[in-house]
């Protein structure tokens, strides 16, 4: 005798609010996976999208005619196919929304604004206080950088995706964005809520050495490796590490901390209060204190770091050249700790003080490199310059907002809302004291 039959189950309303539910997360999972495609790597075919993505040539048509009909994706061109018509060419549309992408840096704060081409259409800058920039000032003058781009590109507010903002520390990935940054005597700010505050445009806040390396990843050095570290040396030091294609953010984000890894058992105190730090000997603001204390207490000329450490490459005399050749060594010292610790097949020496220094001594840092690291890994590594330039960091800021786009698939995360966030307004009311 067979086992008793058991009576089918009534499909009930939660069972087809589930099905629902499983179709629409699918159907965004795979417009994310195009929109990727055609953002990262296009123009591209939807015969070359189906190819690179698995998806049925129906699927495709399906799901890219919708981002055309929104606007998302446009046609651009086309080329001859094998034997049969040509194939047309699909981008995502470059004036469909805008990203705003701001570099809180060690001197001053930089905002820009870019079409999703990431095209820069406007910029502005505000000086900072060199050591322990009030939290609320930098606020402010974020939230006024935010207005000024946008009346600058005359761009719609409400076609503003979003802005990403670049900061020195440890950014707690929660919905106050809180930021610790010892080296600026900042201890748990929560920039976030502080930023939100005064504008109604979505905001993404993440550490700079991270938003540089999503960068290049992207579009920049890294492209086409699965395993790199990008290492970005301003006045501060930090680094972006790139595991199988994942950026890899540690228990609590705070990963990459590069520059405060010891160099020197007992050495120089640096700016986060312990002693012997990278950053106390290659970042921009050490070697011009190692310069200064070298040439009997006489600084280099220039009225900010950035001029002066530009004049101290030209400088010829010996105590400078002395105090670059180690600069350079102990630079190769940090980067064989890069490539002995993670393997990865390529650094890429970003940050403006980084490109200084590499436009000009990139062989010997090579060389140091070599010196310092185990022969086999640093025989499958490769150490290339940054491509993205000096201001690669709010570059990366602003694909903080697009990565956001990419992962939605276009779609906003509110059913009731357009694709093209709908008349948000971008508020006027920047407060005099950001709270």
């Amino acid at each position: 005798m067979g086992p008793p039959s058991v009576a089918p189950r009534e499909r009930t309303a939660a069972d087809v609010d589930a099905r629902r539910t499983t179709v629409r997360d699918m159907r965004r999972a795979n417009r994310s996976l195009l929109l990727t495609r055609i953002w990262l790597d296009g123009p591209l075919s939807r015969h070359e999208l189906g190819q690179t993505t698995a998806l049925s040539l129906a699927s495709v048509s399906n799901l890219v005619g919708e981002m055309i009909g929104e606007g998302l994706v446009e046609e651009a061109g086309s080329v001859e196919s094998d034997g049969g018509r040509p194939r047309v060419l699909l981008r995502v549309a470059p004036g469909y929304g805008y990203l705003v992408g701001a570099d809180v840096g060690e001197t001053r704060v930089q905002v820009e604004l870019f079409d999703l081409a990431m095209t820069a259409l406007a910029k502005a800058e505000y000086p900072i206080a060199a050591t322990g920039p009030d939290p609320r000032d930098v606020a402010t003058h974020l939230l006024h950088g935010l207005d000024a781009v946008v009346d600058q590109a005359g761009v719609d507010p409400a076609a503003v995706l979003g802005c990403g903002v670049a900061v020195s520390g440890t950014v707690e990935r929660t919905a106050d964005a809180v930021v610790h940054a010892q080296t600026l005597g900042w201890d748990g700010v929560p920039l976030g809520a502080m930023l939100r505050a005064g504008t109604d445009i979505p905001v993404h806040i993440d550490n700079g050495a991270k938003t540089l390396g999503q960068a290049e990843m992207w579009f920049g050095a890294g492209r086409g490796v699965r395993h790199a570290v990008i290492a970005l040396v301003g006045s501060g030091v930090g680094a972006c590490v790139v595991a199988d294609g994942v950026g890899y953010r540690g228990a609590h984000s705070s990963a990459g901390e590069w520059g405060h890894t010891t160099i020197v058992y007992g050495g120089r105190r640096c700016r986060c209060g312990n002693l012997g730090c990278l950053e106390a000997y290659v970042g921009a603001e050490g070697v011009l204190d190692r310069f200064r204390q070298a040439n009997r207490g006489r600084p280099a000329a220039g009225g900010d770091e950035e001029t002066a450490f530009g004049e101290l490459l030209r400088v010829t005399s010996r105590t400078a050249t002395q105090v670059l050749d180690d600069t350079v060594g102990y630079l190769g010292a940090g980067v064989a700790n890069l490539v002995n610790l993670f393997n990865p097949e390529r650094v890429v020496l970003g940050g403006w003080a980084g490109l200084a220094l590499g436009e000009r001594y990139l062989p010997q840092i090579r060389t140091a490199t070599a010196r310092h690291a185990l022969r086999q890994p640093y025989a499958q590594t490769s150490i290339e310059l940054c491509r993205l330039g000096p201001d690669a960091v709010a570059m990366g800021a602003a694909t903080l907002p697009m990565a956001r786009l990419l992962r939605d698939g276009g779609v906003p995360r509110e059913p009731a809302a357009r694709v093209v966030p709908a008349p948000a307004r971008l508020t006027r009311r920047v407060r005099a004291r950001a709270r």
